[in-house]
């Protein structure tokens, strides 16, 4: 973690007291990324910025948003195209997509630091709807689990990974109400996606399914291409790829590991709700619109998020809306009609979008604005592990017990040590910074 110059006095007041002077230089790095002086530096506002707004969302739409919409695909896939291919392994498609969106942070995170930005993100956006292109050509396992996968995974991933870096050059004072609506783009495409699938292919086919939703791709990522514009000059600062140095802040540890559990259980209502409501008995016409309930609940969790954060703070928000995500997951297997899984889904949907549009927020005020991507990166290529386990764990789980009861208390309680150990971080860097507690 890069580390905010001290001033001359400190090492003379705290040669003989290590910690104080660790907390002191904690402080300064803190006060040099959120401090009023330092705001008049972000234009906070205007078209150049706002369009960079617009641009990340249409990347959200487009990977994120796409991604949240395997849930659908999910239970087509086992019903129609793989009906001999278990759930839990099935389930490693979208699972692999996810982990993916997160995994590349690190590496694209680091260009995006150097000045690299424009070429590998155009290099990204063409393999996606490539990729997309190949999925409808796809007839087995293997197939899917290569196109749809690993390369839509990784392809989301490179472009989504420079988003936060991007905003964060143009928004300072009103940065949650910019992720808010940069989140709220992926939101929109976890509500489009699944509807469009499941209207399209009954009608075309699931092969033309998937060109359509190539060719809406080819706008919906070729604008962020031409709109998305670094601010700030590269700054080329010290630990390499991976800065080790950040992991001695034991906050930043907790909360890395608090996102880690998290998406362990996160992604799970959504890979199995539509699934499991036919389970009860739901039409499989009916069942996958709670793909897009959710997904709608959290384009509404995202923009309260993004508008709330900038005053309260965003663990202050994140928190408890990560318990309620918590609670939802426990009563989910217990919504066996359409109109209590349809209040799951809004009220899960409202919960876990929160988590999801600002948990990298925190992450900003553990050093500073030049080393911010390599900083998230690594955050979230370790959380790629987390949503990379989670749903196949599930999936395990639901083929052992021959039900889904187990299921939600193994992800409500790993959303439930999440947030334990964000609140965990959040009591240290209180204690330790400030003094409180």
């Amino acid at each position: 973690m890069a580390s905010a110059p001290l001033p001359a006095r400190v090492p003379q007041m705290f040669d003989d007291d290590t910690e104080k002077k660790d907390a002191i230089e904690e402080k300064l790095q803190i006060e040099t990324t959120t401090t009023p002086a330092s705001a008049d530096d972000f234009p906070d506002g205007g078209l150049r910025a706002w369009s960079v707004v617009l641009g990340a969302s249409l990347s959200a739409f487009s990977t994120f948003g796409y991604v949240n919409a395997w849930g659908v695909f999910q239970s087509y896939y086992e019903q129609e195209i793989l009906p001999t291919t278990s759930p839990s392994t099935i389930a490693w498609i979208g699972s692999i997509q996810y982990s993916l969106i997160f995994l590349p942070g690190l590496f694209f995170g680091r260009l995006f630091d150097l000045g690299y930005f424009k070429i590998p993100f155009f290099i990204s956006s063409t393999i996606l709807v490539l990729a997309t292109f190949l999925v409808a050509q796809c007839t087995e396992y293997w197939h899917f689990l290569l196109c749809q996968g690993f390369a839509i995974g990784l392809a989301s991933g490179a472009i989504f990974g420079p988003n936060i870096g991007i905003v964060g050059h143009w928004f300072l004072k009103r940065r949650g109400l910019a992720f808010g609506f940069t989140a709220a783009g992926s939101s929109i495409g976890g509500t489009v996606f699944p509807i469009a699938a499941r209207k399209l292919i009954p009608q075309v086919g699931f092969p033309w399914t998937m060109r359509i939703i190539g060719f809406v791709l080819i706008l919906t990522i070729g604008i962020p291409n031409v709109v998305l514009q670094r601010r700030l000059p590269p700054k080329k600062v010290s630990g390499g790829l991976f800065n080790l140095r950040a992991f001695k802040s034991i906050p930043y540890t907790l909360y890395t590991l608090s996102c880690i559990v998290a998406f362990l259980g996160l992604y799970t209502v959504l890979t199995y709700i539509d699934i499991s409501a036919t389970s009860f008995g739901i039409s499989a016409d009916t069942s996958f619109y709670l793909v897009s309930i959710a997904n709608a609940g959290s384009l509404f969790g995202r923009l309260f998020a993004g508008v709330t954060s900038d005053n309260i703070g965003a663990v202050n928000i994140i928190a408890p809306m990560t318990l309620v995500a918590a609670v939802l997951t426990y009563a989910w297997p217990y919504a066996k009609d359409l109109p209590s899984l349809i209040v799951v889904a809004i009220i899960y949907g409202f919960a876990s979008g929160t988590f999801v549009s600002i948990f990298a927020m925190p992450i900003y005020s553990f050093g500073a604005i030049e080393d911010v991507g390599r900083r998230v990166g690594m955050c979230m290529t370790l959380v790629a592990l987390g949503a990379l386990a989670g749903p196949p764990i599930s999936g395990a789980i639901n083929r052992a017990t021959g039900g889904y009861t187990a299921v939600g208390y193994y992800a409500g309680s790993m959303i439930l040590v999440a947030v334990v150990l964000m609140l965990i971080s959040r009591h240290l860097v209180l204690k330790r910074v400030w003094g409180k507690f």
